[in-house]
């Protein structure tokens, strides 16, 4: 290959430009020509482009990583792959007893969200899901006819947003002596619709029951003072 007053061979000399002898260079200026030469871009026509290279080192480090926890875990790679394994096994078995959080929850936790329907209608809505084993949608339904039902009956003022526990503790007050069940609805009501509690045959039928007791429970009536004399 030729460079700019002379030649370099293979080991490296630096030869004059009729082929007499080598040039005597001193080191570092010999480097700097030899780096100029090289630097040209007909030598790094073949060279990988700067993707590959990426994607390259990226697959080496992906490598590395992986050597290093498979030598990390006992068992090495097998373990590594049994621990991944039991993992995945541990979320499966958390996913099926808690339960897939449902899809209509809402950070507001308002109990009915849109539309209104009447008592009636969510106890026909909450029995049909029951009799299809849909049990959380009963339960939830369930809950809608009882506060809807107080709300019908002026125990409750028709408010939008209100919560199931927010209804409980109002309707509380004209209804202390099921202050216990309306607890115990509201936070059944809670743990299927934002907890992922999965529901069953027998939590509906606790709800259905509170619900027909609360719709027979007479008021607690107000109590009026005459004038004082």
């Amino acid at each position: 290959m030729t460079s700019t007053g002379g030649l370099f061979t293979r080991t490296g000399l630096l030869l004059s430009d009729d082929g007499a002898g080598p040039v005597t260079t001193p080191r570092d200026p010999a480097r700097e020509a030899a780096e100029r030469e090289l630097s040209k871009p007909i030598y790094h026509e073949q060279d990988p482009s700067l993707l590959t290279r990426a994607l390259r080192r990226l697959m080496g480090w992906l490598d590395d990583l992986f050597d290093a926890a498979a030598g990390a875990s006992p068992g090495g790679g097998f373990g590594l792959v049994v621990i991944a394994l039991l993992a995945a096994l541990l979320v499966g078995l958390l996913w099926w007893r808690l339960g897939r959080p449902a899809a209509g929850a809402t950070a507001s936790g308002d109990l009915f969200g849109e539309g209104v329907r009447s008592a009636a209608d969510h106890r026909s809505a909450a029995d049909a899901h029951a009799a299809a084993g849909r049990w959380g949608e009963a339960v939830q339904e369930r809950m809608r006819a009882l506060v809807r039902a107080l709300e019908e009956r002026t125990l409750l003022d028709p408010r939008p947003g209100r919560t199931a526990d927010e209804a409980a503790a109002e309707a509380a007050l004209s209804l202390p002596e099921h202050t216990g069940a309306l607890r115990t609805a509201a936070r059944t009501f809670d743990d299927v619709t934002y907890g992922g509690r999965p529901a069953d045959a027998a939590m509906y039928a606790r709800m259905r029951d509170i619900d027909l007791t609360l719709d027979r429970a007479k008021p607690l009536l107000p109590t009026t003072q005459g004038p004082t004399p």
